[in-house]
């Protein structure tokens, strides 16, 4: 296993993806979240870590971890990935050499960590190399998804979410109001059209369409008005855990700049 640190932040199923890639290949690698997290695809993401204490992806195990002492004891065992819900001032200790921000937001601002590592990896709409990351990667569908980008912009977001079976928007249920979400389904239900699947204060959350839930906030978490609680996937062989197609593409396409990175380093030692 390498020495090199990687720090990636947003554990959703993007972020997720990324970790589980580079923990793969050897990298010691972190990934920072929320604590309480309501990133709807668990059965694509390691969140349900920060509920149960551990959570596995495509073989891979990820393990909440309370203090920095507990992260540096999992990268010596090497048997999973460590997720810390720590401030980055908390952080501030470990030397990352990387820092990947995958928590894929939809507002407009976007951190500039540059000054913070060697190589800072922006994920996604907002970023551009040279002024706010080191280097970017395309998350949008298309053929450049994935793509490693290093003087031009991330894509803009556009055109909603990808269709699953011919539904893209219709799929989702959102959150009308901000408030605690309470549910007693589970990721994979089988739903049917207005069946009641939630409770976000008065107002009960329904599926949107029938299927199985791909898509499931955890139950108690604290959500915001406007936010996808619910998805559910129409087909007739739904993906409800592992890497998904996306989160899988951005992932190699983020091992691929650091195996680039890695060789020129290497290159600069001898």
């Amino acid at each position: 296993m390498t020495d090199r640190r990687v720090l990636v932040q947003g554990g959703g199923d993007v972020g997720s993806a990324v970790a589980h890639r580079l923990f793969s290949c050897g990298w010691r690698v972190l990934i920072s979240e929320r604590s309480q997290s309501a990133h709807a695809r668990r059965g694509m993401a390691f969140t349900d870590a920060l509920f149960d204490g551990v959570a596995l992806l495509a073989g891979v195990q990820a393990r909440w971890l309370p203090d920095l002492a507990g992260v540096e004891a999992c990268w010596q065992a090497g048997d999973a990935v460590p997720i810390v819900t720590l401030s980055e001032n908390l952080l501030a200790p470990i030397r990352f050499e990387v820092i990947i921000d995958a928590t894929m937001r939809r507002d407009c601002m976007r951190p500039d960590l540059r000054a913070q590592t060697d190589l800072f990896i922006g994920l996604g709409p907002g970023y551009v190399p040279g002024q706010n990351c080191h280097v970017a990667v395309e998350t949008q569908w298309g053929s450049s998804m994935g793509a490693v980008l290093y003087d031009r912009p991330a894509a803009a977001r556009s055109g909603g979410p990808y269709a699953l079976a011919g539904v893209t928007r219709g799929r989702f249920a959102i959150a009308p109001c901000a408030g605690v979400w309470r549910t007693v389904a589970t990721l994979g239900q089988d739903v049917q059209a207005g069946d009641p699947v939630g409770q976000l204060q008065e107002h009960v959350i329904r599926a949107p369409i029938a299927g199985k839930l791909r898509g499931l906030t955890r139950d108690g978490v604290e959500v915001r008005e406007g936010q996808r609680v619910v998805e559910v996937d129409p087909r007739r062989e739904p993906q409800i855990t592992g890497l998904g197609e996306r989160p899988l593409a951005i992932a190699r396409g983020v091992e691929s700049l650091l195996d680039v990175a890695s060789r020129s380093r290497s290159g600069e030692r001898r």
